[in-house]
């Protein structure tokens, strides 16, 4: 996805956001701005892939603070929430004796509504305390964009590249469907921290290394995918996959910039730019299956 006119602002909001929550001394919060303000000048032009601006003036902003991991404390919040979550979405998948196929669709349904965790999103607030609410409101309201039936006669063997913390236990629930439906997964998390991210860390703090066949790293703490920082395991798992599921935003603005697939982009559409270069609306709920 190339950037959006309406980027810059959004990502200044979020680089403000993660520097409150980093240090509480304003004048480092300025010195923080500032330096994102200079990265966002040397790198915003018509025509540029989001991610590349986005993984520029993040990487500053840690720079500055000296902080590795800022959301650290939010990421550990969400993965509590999800954890409480995660029986009352299960029930919901297996009620009623469903085939495999009606499992997949809820299992994914379940999974696009955990895309709900996130922070620092202007005008998007995760509520926390309320989130196995918002969570039964959104599976009820089912999917906007269901590809589903499509993607299940794909998963002999799946690239599943994940998203947010707190999202990645619901994401078990569609790997626990696609391993029932004899498929392999190959699971990618980010290579270091960066925003609210899942990474190996939480990959083995849920023992989820032993539902998946093998875990991969981006390699980096580039927002998405960098391409030119995977290891080369990475992007030959990419080149043999039966499918790719894309999770989250992050990854729909960097993987669409390739040509690989099929891809099955699973997210909400929680910005504007992102909702406007998929040909959706706002706050959908997405399972798109392209390059097919």
């Amino acid at each position: 996805m190339k950037i959006n006119a309406r980027c810059p602002h959004c990502l200044l909001s979020r680089i403000h956001y993660e520097a409150v929550l980093s240090t509480d001394d304003e004048q480092l919060v300025h010195e923080t701005l500032m330096a994102s303000i200079d990265v966002l000048n040397r790198t915003y032009k018509p025509g540029v892939s989001a991610g590349f601006v986005s993984t520029a003036m993040h990487r500053k902003a840690y720079e500055v603070l000296d902080d590795a991991d800022p959301y650290l404390e939010l990421k550990q919040i969400s993965n509590k929430v999800a954890s409480e979550v995660l029986p009352i979405a299960k029930k919901r998948i297996y009620e009623g004796n469903p085939d495999n196929g009606e499992i997949f669709k809820r299992a994914v349904l379940a999974s696009v509504v955990g895309n709900y965790f996130d922070y620092g999103v202007m005008g998007f607030d995760v509520a926390p305390a309320i989130f196995d609410e918002t969570f039964k409101e959104l599976y009820k309201r089912g999917l906007d964009v269901d590809d589903t039936s499509q993607m299940f006669g794909m998963l002999d063997d799946v690239v599943y590249i994940t998203d947010n913390c707190g999202e990645i236990l619901l994401d078990m629930l569609v790997f626990d469907i696609i391993k029932k439906s004899g498929g392999n997964i190959t699971l990618v998390v980010r290579g270091a921290p960066i925003l609210n991210d899942a990474t190996m860390d939480d990959v083995h703090e849920f023992g989820i290394d032993k539902i998946v066949d093998r875990v991969l790293t981006t390699g980096s703490n580039a927002i998405g995918v960098c391409f030119d920082e995977a290891p080369p395991e990475l992007l030959e798992a990419f080149d043999n996959a039966s499918l790719i599921i894309s999770k989250g935003m992050a990854n729909y603005e960097t993987l669409s910039e390739r040509n690989i697939g099929p891809i099955a982009y699973m997210l909400r559409t929680k910005c504007e730019s992102v909702a406007e270069d998929m040909g959706l609306k706002m706050g959908y709920s997405v399972a798109k299956l392209v390059n097919a």
